[in-house]
């Protein structure tokens, strides 16, 4: 034995901070990861949302002041709920435990929150920051479309985001980059595009893939992850001076490690 501690990939998904180091850093602006645990086709593991969304967490945070929160991982995922393996909460209780978050994070003087959302289907958190107005914790939502979108032109993602739905270029890219020891082979020979999904709430994915995939995944690639999160990191500048102004708080990147 070598006798040095090599931390396991897990790791990566949680903030080991001490209280100490929270109280020297006196961050203004907390990011919560919020994933999912829902199929993702047969290469990709049922956490890859929370795994795409705390890389994201994890590079603003290298390159903000702010606080990395753990991550929620189960989510909503209904449209998958006939898929071995994913696991749901209603909308109601994601509402109410963000919210639960958002109140003991003001209670310790922190009263700015993002929600770094890794799932499409969280509708909900779209009325969390909405009814946050007034209520002493300012909130956002990031990524939004246009950061992704940004992002996806930066990376050179060639498949249309509408088309890039599920298990596609873009997640796959990022699992490729962050870790690809959890991708099993079979994304090469994946790609599966529908993009007449207008009843999908009501009927579910099955009924547009047989195989949970919508999206090109043989179009990814480790070097597209690291250039969607690069992206996505440079247009979180724009939530940070939102809701930390020049006054309070220097906004300036720190630059990612």
């Amino acid at each position: 034995m070598s006798g040095l501690y090599t931390r396991p990939p897990e790791w990566g998904l949680l903030p080991l901070d001490t209280t100490e180091d929270a109280r020297t850093a006196r961050a203004q602006l907390a990011v919560l990861p919020i994933g999912s645990f829902e199929q993702h086709g047969p290469y990709l593991p049922l956490m890859t949302d929370t795994v795409i969304a705390c890389a994201i967490a994890r590079e603003v945070t290298a390159a903000y002041p702010v606080l990395r929160l753990p991550p929620l991982t189960v989510s909503c995922s209904h449209e998958h709920a006939d898929w071995p393996g994913t696991v749901s909460i209603s909308a109601v209780t994601l509402h109410a435990v963000v919210r639960d978050i958002a109140e003991s994070l003001r209670r310790s003087g922190v009263a700015n929150l993002i929600l770094v959302n890794g799932h499409g289907g969280n509708y909900v958190l779209r009325n969390v920051v909405q009814e946050s107005a007034g209520s002493g914790t300012r909130m956002a939502l990031f990524p939004g479309p246009d950061d992704w979108n940004a992002a996806r032109d930066r990376a050179g993602v060639r498949t249309p985001s509408h088309s890039d739905m599920h298990a596609g270029e873009v997640e796959t890219s990022i699992l490729l980059h962050e870790h690809p020891e959890l991708v099993r082979p079979g994304h090469m020979t994946s790609d599966f595009v529908v993009d007449d999904r207008r009843h999908l709430l009501t009927l579910g994915m099955r009924a547009y893939t047989a195989t949970g995939v919508v999206g090109r995944p043989s179009l990814a690639s480790a070097e597209k992850g690291k250039e969607l999160l690069s992206g996505l990191v440079d247009s979180f500048a724009a939530y940070f001076s939102l809701l930390v102004p020049a006054e309070s708080a220097d906004p300036a990147p720190r630059g990612t490690c």
